[in-house]
């Protein structure tokens, strides 16, 4: 069996993955239904509010509580960051969600992956082959085609930025 077919079917780093994909394209979708009628701030405090029963639910069922007092500092330093990031990252995807087209905000979102693929390489010493370089060239590309407004007749409401 090959590693790619492994990874997928035991649960690997691909079958969570996938999975990661298919619910962030669920979130875009019902992010976007529900900041119709609430501040986008709001919409994210009830989003993290969800996130953070379920996680602890899993974290208690699985046994797996730490003392976050009890973590190394480092650890808990990144961490933190990373919830920073997390949290102005939602911020900011809600109210595009609010002001945009879904179908254009959440390809734009996913410049992360560009993003990820460089800051990996100069920070964390990854190392990436030329056809995975494409494959961000392409994302990349890929996004600016869907995020760009059509300005040309025909059905602009459908296909354009909203303000």
């Amino acid at each position: 069996m090959s590693d790619f077919v492994k990874n997928f079917t035991v649960m690997g780093w691909l079958g969570f993955a996938l999975l990661s994909a298919i619910f962030a394209a669920l979130t875009n979708i019902f992010g976007k239904i529900g900041v119709a009628d609430v501040p986008s701030n709001m919409a994210t405090l009830v989003r993290i509010a969800v996130i953070l029963v379920i996680t602890m639910a899993i974290v208690f069922a699985r046994g797996e509580w730490l003392n976050p007092a009890q973590l190394p500092t480092r650890t808990l330093v990144f961490l933190v960051l990373s919830g920073i990031a997390t949290g102005l990252s939602w911020l900011c995807y809600y109210r595009a969600l609010q002001l945009g087209q879904a179908a254009q905000v959440g390809p734009v979102d996913k410049l992360s992956v560009m993003l990820v693929m460089i800051l990996g390489v100069a920070f964390l010493g990854e190392k990436l082959s030329a056809r995975q370089w494409l494959g961000g060239v392409a994302i990349l590309i890929g996004v600016i085609l869907v995020a760009m407004p059509v300005s040309k007749t025909g059905d602009e409401k459908s296909t354009t930025i909203q303000k």
